[in-house]
């Protein structure tokens, strides 16, 4: 199914309006079966569904890497992700949802608590220099978003080169379909980058520690909690990446300054 829809509308400038055909971003829904429970509906970009059911569920601990994952079927037209996976003894979580902050996106499970790992640690560093180029490209590689501008991207990065990149309507199903990929193609996401487009909340710094990643980046700005959250978890936190311009939050011994 294509991302985006051509309808006619009404564009007005100043006092004067026009007719014209404007590209408009495609909303779907997608409710995923987690071992025959109906676990969550999710409202998406109607692409890489089977990345952001396996995204989600890695994301809220319920799956670990690809072999917990003993089947994952996807029904498109009726918009149904069916996964059958090995208990680990995590189902009893499922009714602790709450109203997350994000867009695109009505629930989530875990908490801050959830993620009982030590503080991430890498020999990666980072250059300013690099940081900028990476997210040009970004920005650029962003197609739904310059012809709609009604979607969120992330991506992954290694080096100076974008590795995948994904969007949709939520910036919680971008990182989900990002990770996803990742979890069933099993790609190493440890000496990696996580590059987003939207907020930097708590969930967005829960989900890159699940995936063990060292640094986190984006246009946007951090919440405080997501702060707090990079400073405990030893996630290097970029924010307002502009130009030739950007604010580092948290650990800033990642930036290497030598270019």
């Amino acid at each position: 199914m294509e991302n985006t829809v051509s309808l006619s509308i009404t564009r007005i400038n100043e006092n004067s309006p026009e007719s014209l055909e404007d590209e408009v971003v495609r909303e779907a829904a997608l409710t995923i079966f987690f071992n025959d429970t109906e676990l969550v509906t999710m409202l998406c970009s109607p692409a890489e569904e089977r990345y952001l059911a396996a995204g989600f569920l890695a994301a809220e601990g319920l799956i670990e890497n690809a072999g917990d994952i003993l089947s994952l079927t996807l029904d498109e037209t009726r918009g149904i992700a069916r996964v059958i996976a090995r208990d680990r003894g995590e189902a009893g979580r499922i009714w602790k949802r709450f109203i997350s902050s994000g867009c695109g996106r009505g629930a989530t499970f875990y908490s801050a608590a959830d993620v009982a790992s030590p503080p991430v640690e890498s020999s990666l560093t980072v250059r300013p220099g690099q940081i900028y180029r990476l997210m040009r490209a970004f920005q650029e590689q962003s197609e739904i978003f310059k012809s709609t501008g009604g979607v969120h991207a992330a991506a992954l990065a290694c080096g100076d080169t974008i590795e995948l990149f994904s969007e949709d309507i939520g910036r919680h199903n971008a990182v989900d379909k990002v990770f996803g990929r990742c979890l069933l193609d099993n790609i190493a996401t440890g000496d990696k980058m996580l590059l987003v487009s939207g907020r930097i909340s708590s969930e967005i710094l829960l989900k890159t520690a699940r995936r063990r990643m060292p640094v986190l980046v984006s246009r946007s700005a951090p919440t405080d909690s997501g702060v707090k959250l990079a400073e405990k978890l030893g996630i290097t936190l970029i924010g307002f990446v502009r130009g030739h311009r950007m604010n580092v939050y948290a650990h800033p011994e990642r930036i290497d300054y030598a270019e």
